[in-house]
């Protein structure tokens, strides 16, 4: 690579994140954010990396899209016999990470996984579009396949099963929620003196908000 990525930087001028302006609820400060950001970032607002660590102990990330948070659980819906799903069986303890340049924020969450009730998967695999569907239907995440032709020919003869009838949610597919047990919100500023206010659960209730450094 001839290009010099040492020279690639900018300066963040953005205002400063106190622990006042934090205040005492870390959801309640992450639905600010996410709001903002809906505004700033029109493209994928709602994309977070999803960290796994297999058996091998193994790190894995991947951007998925939040699709719920209902009061400290952050939920993404996938194919449950993909990678992520077979780390998550062996290993529940997960890490989501936001991050929106366009305002120098970053959100980074850390916390269980566990699969959601059946019922809410179905709810919302009714809410996607049907091609969603049906590519749910067909893909064998995480599977090796020996061309694509094998996905094309598989979702067009699923597209004409279904051409009439509702598609119905596959079994191996549905929700996470992580819940949250650590929440690091991170603001850019100037001369890379950045701003990092942490909290953490006390006693599965209590958020103790703590300062890092940058």
């Amino acid at each position: 690579m001839n290009r010099d990525l040492q020279s690639i930087r900018r300066d963040y001028q953005f205002d400063d994140l106190t622990e006042v302006a934090a205040g005492e609820d870390p959801l309640a400060l992450f639905d600010t954010w996410l709001d903002k950001a809906i505004e700033a970032c029109p493209d994928d607002p709602t994309a977070m990396m999803l960290s796994t660590v297999d058996a091998q102990r193994r790190p894995h990330s991947r951007i998925v899209l939040l699709k719920q948070r209902v009061e400290d659980y952050f939920s993404f819906f996938t194919n449950y016999d993909s990678d992520k799903g077979r780390d998550i069986e062996q290993n529940p303890h997960v890490s989501l990470t936001f991050f929106w340049p366009a305002l120098s924020r970053q959100i980074r969450i850390e916390g269980t996984a566990t699969k959601v009730d059946r019922s809410v998967s179905e709810a919302y695999f009714s809410t996607r579009p049907k091609a969603s569907q049906l590519a749910a239907s067909v893909s064998h995440q995480s599977q090796m396949i020996a061309s694509r032709d094998v996905l094309t020919n598989e979702f067009a003869a699923l597209e004409k099963q279904f051409s009439e009838k509702d598609v119905p949610c596959p079994d191996n597919w549905g929700g996470y929620s992580v819940k949250a047990d650590y929440i690091e919100f991170w603001q850019g500023r100037p001369s890379r003196l950045h701003d990092r206010i942490v909290f953490e659960r006390l006693n599965g209730h209590t958020w103790n908000i703590k300062r890092k450094a940058p």
